[in-house]
């Protein structure tokens, strides 16, 4: 069996080869998908597409309809989301993500440090499971193999 999972959260470093990585070390069969990680083609996305725009709140617009299009895709599509909450960026996206996977009733791991108990304790009650760690979503994911 093999899950496809969303893995929610920013894309300013490489958290998401890291998960890869481990998933690949632990033998699980997963096959990850998540936002663009490009920040560069995110933010000129709609420009690309729909061509040049007036304003930049328009520029925005446009690039966040067409990557908002990308994650319900990706996200209907899987069988897991993970969403990471970590300390050194905003975390807007990746609340409105852990909070789309919700309504859309999908599975939903959120990891988040100690710091982001009190901010997040809504959020975490809604999810399925909540961990401090990566590798503990990962365990959490190993567990439906066994």
């Amino acid at each position: 069996m093999n899950l496809t999972v969303y893995l929610a959260g920013q894309i300013h470093d490489d958290w998401r080869g890291e998960v890869k990585k481990k998933a690949q070390e632990k033998s699980l069969s997963l096959t990850f998908v998540g936002p663009q990680t490009d920040h560069e083609r995110s933010d000129n996305v709609g420009e690309s597409i729909l061509g040049e725009q007036p304003e930049n709140a328009y520029k925005d617009d446009a690039a966040s309809s067409i990557n908002n299009f990308r994650t319900e895709v990706l996200m209907q599509k899987s069988d897991v989301v993970i969403a990471l909450f970590g300390e050194k960026y905003k975390q807007w996206n990746t609340a409105m993500d852990a909070s789309a996977a919700l309504t859309m009733n999908k599975p939903t791991i959120i990891v988040r440090p100690d710091s982001l108990i009190h901010p997040l304790k809504e959020l975490s009650n809604k999810a399925n499971v909540t961990v401090e760690t990566v590798d503990q979503a990962l365990d959490v994911l190993a567990y439906i193999y066994e």
